[in-house]
């Protein structure tokens, strides 16, 4: 089941565009938005990106959209992608990224309410995992005022391209359940 936009009071958020593509590869190029992760990206893995997350869609229904604004003012991305992970096995992960000039203004936290509100109510799925690295304090407080549950014996270590060493995440979740919209 493919889901058309998801509309908030300040945010629209769409499937990914092929015309997405330079506003996406600008996202992961930049160095601070990028640092928990390993480092930018270049154009060629951004396009890369860009093209799983299109076949995610396409396959199961679920990926990262676009988050944007009534002008169409590309934010950056947020959503659900269906993973199998040998840490964690196969799960639903919430994820997000956000364009530095959008920080610090609720978009990440109004993009990720509706899109659980959506993933574990009308589309039925009973829990969502959403993980982040202990120093990316700014999504660790999105996943608080979420009110998403810190679940660290599911915390995990996997090597990322982009980096030399492992990268630790550090794991929250959301179930049918036990969340709540907080609301605005």
């Amino acid at each position: 089941m493919k889901v058309g936009p998801l509309k908030t009071s300040r945010l629209i958020l769409r499937p990914f565009k092929d015309t997405d593509r330079d506003a996406f590869a600008a996202l992961n190029a930049n160095p601070v938005v990028m640092d928990d992760l390993g480092g930018p990206l270049s154009k060629d893995q951004s396009d890369t990106k860009l093209a799983h997350y299109r076949s995610a869609y396409e396959k199961t229904g679920f990926s990262r959209c676009v988050i944007e604004l009534p002008d169409a003012t590309f934010l950056g991305y947020a959503g659900i992608m269906l993973r199998d992970m040998q840490a964690l096995g196969k799960h639903y992960d919430l994820g997000w990224r956000l364009n530095r000039s959008a920080w610090g203004k609720g978009y990440a936290t109004e993009a990720a309410c509706a899109i659980l509100e959506h993933t574990l109510f009308e589309r039925e799925v009973p829990e969502i995992l959403a993980y982040t690295g202990p120093d990316n304090d700014r999504s660790q407080k999105v996943m608080e005022r979420l009110g998403l549950l810190r679940r660290p014996e599911l915390d995990f270590s996997m090597k990322l391209d982009t980096k030399d060493t492992p990268w630790k995440g550090l794991v929250w979740s959301a179930s049918r359940t036990q969340w709540r919209n907080p609301g605005p």
